[in-house]
């Protein structure tokens, strides 16, 4: 460990300089590069000089300490190259720095999965969130049912309380125990099938993308409590069955609110904090739904910069909790494209409501990943060559249509959408040409129709190379997100807020 950390720093400084050296250098803060401009390099000098001046005067290196260790250790490696092959070594180490360090990140995946994921599993033990048990819970409401599992709510047992009480507390009062004082702690638990075909192995890799995600991207999902197997029969356990546990943070998904007839107004005061005023109802529904896409999209971004792709976004799949935040949830189908993780070209997982017409996240003929630090170490260019992310878009792109078109909302409405699409090869400008259903897109329009652009650079088939869909960076960037009228129109009416 220490050798690489070593190694780490070494590259991080020989990538510093290597920027420095950039035809186009970046805008860097004056306050920390004061001399950068004043102190022109000697450009016939030798390397060592050159190296020199620029830890000293030009850099000022030797107020980061990382730093300078690492230009030690290499003046120490180099020092007997001549000129000529410091500089190969110099740019050659720069590049791999690029590369160890671009999405979906082979440097921090290895220290993910070498180091953080060891100290995880340590400080989860002392704590005993590894050692669950049944007798720590007691089951409420079932909320959902999927193929691999069934979604119930539920308390933490308090550790005082005796075994013949909680026996007593969870017979026909169990729908109570939310409401009980003693039981503070509330939690959402998934039950993994048994006898389903697959549902074991769906159960696992959820376990695992929860547990790398409450390393890498913890704001983007529920806090994932553990899972324990259950070592009793009665009417809820069955014993060898696996449960999965996350703190409460919501027991309502972005499907339920879509089912009310008021939405997006029932998310207003979630989204806001209160009833915003002054504004024509169009606005309002504009301005909510906008605040809901930025965050599922800020998501995807989040988590795809880990190499993972959840590959079943849906309302189903956003919970919203108390403080109006949009989390993902259920990566049973989601797949870590550095290491190949959950990655089976030729299966589909996935609802075909939200799906993309491509179907795979890689092209189906891509053959199963080689060993996994063969993978990572190749998932740069995989990623660059398919773009693997943009599958989660286009199902981004489907949550939009829905939160913005009524008629969408609907099993019946969507499905005869996706026929419609399908028809008119996913152009979807072509499709509201077309259209018999008369859809009403006047939030998509708003704003000289900024989200109708949005929609339709998502909502499409693939281009060359794998392109021709918005990243979730790129999306970010577009001028639905930017300030425009509604916007200014919103910073306005919170003069003017009601409770």
């Amino acid at each position: 460990m220490a050798s690489a950390t070593m190694l780490s720093s070494t590259n991080l400084k020989l990538y510093s300089k290597f920027i420095c050296f950039s035809p186009s250098k970046p805008n860097l803060p004056s306050n920390i590069f004061p001399h950068f401009k004043k102190q022109p390099l000697k450009l016939n000098a030798s390397f060592n000089e050159i190296s020199d001046d620029l830890l000293e005067n030009t850099l000022h290196l030797d107020k980061f300490p990382i730093f300078k260790t690492g230009y030690d250790q290499f003046q120490t490696i180099t020092q007997d190259l001549p000129d000529s092959e410091k500089w190969g070594v110099f740019v050659f180490a720069g590049l791999l720095w690029i590369y160890l360090t671009s999405r979906p990140g082979v440097l921090f995946g290895a220290i993910d999965a070498y180091f953080l994921a060891p100290v995880q599993k340590v400080i989860d033990g002392v704590s005993g969130r590894r050692s669950l048990k049944t007798s720590d819970f007691l089951i409420g409401d079932k909320l959902g049912e999927g193929s691999f599992g069934v979604v119930y709510s539920g308390v933490v047992v308090p550790k005082n309380m005796t075994v013949e009480e909680k026996v007593r507390q969870s017979g026909s009062r169990r729908r109570q125990l939310e409401k009980d004082e003693r039981f503070k702690e509330r939690v959402i638990l998934k039950q993994v099938k048994i006898g389903v075909q697959g549902a074991i192995e769906c159960g696992d890799f959820e376990e695992w993308f929860n547990y790398r995600l409450s390393r890498a991207a913890p704001e983007t999902c529920a806090e994932f409590l553990g899972s324990f197997i259950s070592d009793k029969n009665n009417s809820i356990f069955s014993k060898g069955e696996k449960w999965l546990v996350w703190k409460f943070e919501g027991d309502r998904d972005l499907g339920d609110y879509m089912k009310d007839r008021i939405f997006p107004l029932n998310l207003e005061s979630l989204m806001f904090g209160r009833v915003l005023e002054g504004l024509e109802s169009i606005d309002r529904n504009a301005l909510i739904i906008k605040q809901i896409m930025r965050q599922i999209i800020s998501s995807l971004k989040k988590i795809h910069d880990t190499g993972i792709v959840h590959r079943d976004i849906k309302p189903a799949n956003l919970v919203v909790t108390k403080k109006g935040q949009i989390k993902l949830i259920d990566f049973g189908a989601a797949t870590d494209l550095r290491i190949g993780k959950n990655y089976v070209p030729n299966r589909g997982l996935l609802d075909p409501d939200y799906c993309p017409p491509e179907l795979y996240v890689l092209p189906e003929e891509t053959p199963s990943p080689p060993p996994e630090p063969v993978a990572a170490l190749l998932s740069p260019i995989l990623w660059q060559l398919n773009s693997p992310d943009l599958f989660d878009m286009y199902s981004a792109g489907i949550v939009l249509m829905q939160m913005a078109i009524p008629t969408l909302r609907s099993s019946a409405g969507l499905k005869n959408f996706n026929l419609e699409l399908k028809a008119v090869n996913y152009d979807l400008k072509r499709w509201r040409e077309k259209t018999r259903s008369r859809p009403n897109t006047s939030v998509l329009d708003l704003d000289s129709g900024r989200g109708w652009d949005l929609v339709t650079k998502l909502i499409s088939e693939r281009g060359s190379l794998r392109k021709g869909r918005l990243s979730a960076s790129d999306a970010l960037r577009h001028p639905y997100f930017l300030l425009g009228g509604d916007q200014a129109a919103s910073v306005l009416s919170k003069l003017s807020l009601s409770k």
